[in-house]
């Protein structure tokens, strides 16, 4: 079982609204992927949170997992793309999901885990923060933990950088947020990925170039990807959460690293075409899934 613990969102784009937020498609792309996915998160007790909970369920989750806030909105981010299809987000506060309680989760989570996903933005509230703590402190129980750190500012603190590095196994990041981290704390200029895994444990390193595409590191491997393009890019929300969802699967099919690497620049490339952060059509996961499942060689 892959644990996902995080925010659903509306993303407010000019002229349409999609769902999105990070563990949300990450936990989508995954069940549509065949894999065994919970999604713990809160929506608000509106009209945004009712469509999520549809479309959740609609999709197998169990909506048990699901807390519904009766105060506070779900959340919605503002974004505005560039003429490249870049997202700049302006993130609502003091949402759903900025209450998500976590302790009644804890007795639960660590026997039925494979693994853990993690964020920063939920993390942003020191309730949530706390609870994610305990979480992760007491219900590891050897659950591998992806964290996917994305960092947008102003909304964490070095305190939950310094947490999702502390716990994460599996790290996502950019080439921004691997710069901010090594000047946090004053790592090399050069032989940062080394560093930076050497010093907090991470076993595999998931970093992302933007137009220059993608390299991965485990094993003492170093597996790079250039960018696949697809077509012409729509936007580009969601395309790293693809990528790290992809990877995942990979992982826990025990795929060959190279075809890993390939399969999740190609899908992520393929979500950039499309308006939002997941396709509306389930067909399209199933070449994917085809050679996810049939591709277990050891990595």
């Amino acid at each position: 079982m892959i644990i996902v613990v995080g925010e659903v969102l509306y993303d407010v784009f000019d002229e349409y609204e999609r769902m999105g937020g990070a563990p949300f498609n990450f936990a989508f792309h995954l069940k549509q992927l065949g894999l065994p996915v919970r999604l713990l998160t809160r929506v608000g007790d509106d009209e945004r949170g009712l469509a999520i909970r549809r479309r959740l369920a609609d999709n197998g989750f169990d909506l048990a997992d699901v807390q519904v806030d009766a105060d506070h909105p779900t959340g919605t981010v503002r974004v505005r793309l560039d003429d490249k299809g870049v997202p700049r987000f302006d993130i609502r506060t003091d949402v759903a999901y900025d209450h998500l309680a976590l302790d009644g989760y804890t007795p639960e989570i660590g026997p039925s885990a494979d693994m853990v996903y993690i964020g920063s933005l939920v993390q942003r509230t020191s309730r949530v923060f706390q609870g994610m703590q305990r979480l992760m402190g007491t219900n590891r129980n050897g659950a591998e933990v992806f964290c996917d750190i994305n960092l947008r500012p102003p909304h964490y603190q070095d305190p939950t950088v310094a947490a999702c590095l502390r716990y994460a196994d599996i790290l996502k990041l950019n080439t921004d947020e691997l710069n901010h981290i090594q000047t946090l704390y004053g790592g090399p200029a050069k032989g940062t990925a080394d560093w930076l895994m050497e010093r907090f444990g991470v076993h595999t390193l998931v970093l992302t170039h933007g137009a220059e595409g993608s390299t991965l590191y485990r094993g003492g491997r170093e597996i790079s990807a250039a960018p696949s393009g697809d077509g012409p890019v729509v936007d580009t929300v969601g395309a790293g959460d693809a990528y790290a969802a992809v990877v995942a699967a990979g992982f826990y099919h025990n795929c060959d690293l190279q075809q890993v690497v390939d399969l999740a620049t190609r899908f992520a490339a393929f979500i950039c075409t499309l308006p939002g952060a997941v396709p509306d059509e389930p067909a399209v996961y199933l070449e994917l899934r085809r050679k996810l499942e049939g591709r277990n060689h050891v990595r």
